[in-house]
C-alpha cells in the first residue's frame, strides 16, 4: 500500500526506532509498503519506516537505474541494520522526502559494510560504495532519528532550496 510520508517537524522523525524482534505479518506488510511507497514517488532511492510513522528499524534502498550507480545491487531490505565498517569521506548533495523543499551538503563515508536482516529474516552483510553507500547511510540515519539537517556543517552554507523537477 502506498502511504503518506511524514514531513519535518513531525517529532517521530527525530525519535530513534526500536529493533524488530520478530517478523510478524505487520512487519512484512510494512516492508511491502516501504517498497511500494518508494516506487510511487518516482524519484527516490530509499525510505525508512519512521518516515511512515512506524517506529521500527526497517528501511529499503534501491538504486537500480540511477545514473550514479551503474552496478546497483537492486532492492535492499534492511532490518535492524548496523554499520560495521566505514571508510573514506565525501561531501555530496542529498534530498529527503521528509524535507521536501530542500537539499543539503552532507559528509558520508564512501565505502561501508552493514550487517542486517533481509526481508526473509536472514542475516547478511551488505557492502556498498559511493552513492549507494550514501543512500544506505541516509536511511539508517532515519532509524536513529537523524535528519540531513543534523549532518550539515552550516545551515547557512550547506542547505539549499530544492530545484523544481521538470
Amino acid at each position: 500500500m502506498i502511504r503518506d510520508v511524514l514531513h519535518f517537524p513531525d517529532r517521530r522523525l527525530k525519535t530513534p526506532a526500536s529493533a524488530v524482534r520478530e517478523f510478524t505479518p505487520e512487519v512484512r506488510q510494512l516492508i511491502d509498503d516501504l517498497v511500494e511507497t518508494t516506487a510511487a514517488t518516482g524519484h527516490t532511492v530509499g525510505l525508512a519506516a519512521p518516515q511512515l510513522g512506524e517506529m521500527c528499524r526497517v528501511c529499503v534502498v534501491d538504486c537500480s537505474g540511477h545514473k550514479r550507480v551503474p552496478d546497483a545491487q537492486g532492492l535492499l531490505v534492511l532490518v535492524n541494520p548496523v554499520v560495521i565498517e566505514a571508510e573514506g569521506a565525501e561531501i555530496g548533495r542529498e534530498g529527503c522526502l521528509s524535507l521536501p523543499g530542500i537539499t543539503a551538503n552532507v559528509r558520508r563515508a564512501t565505502r561501508i559494510a552493514v550487517r542486517a536482516l533481509d526481508a526473509e529474516g536472514s542475516e547478511r552483510i551488505v557492502r556498498a560504495s559511493d552513492f549507494e553507500a550514501r543512500a544506505i547511510l541516509h536511511e539508517i540515519d532515519h532509524l536513529d532519528g537523524v535528519l540531513i539537517l543534523d549532518r550539515v556543517a552550516s545551515l547557512t552554507l550547506d542547505v539549499f532550496a530544492r530545484r523544481k523537477r521538470g
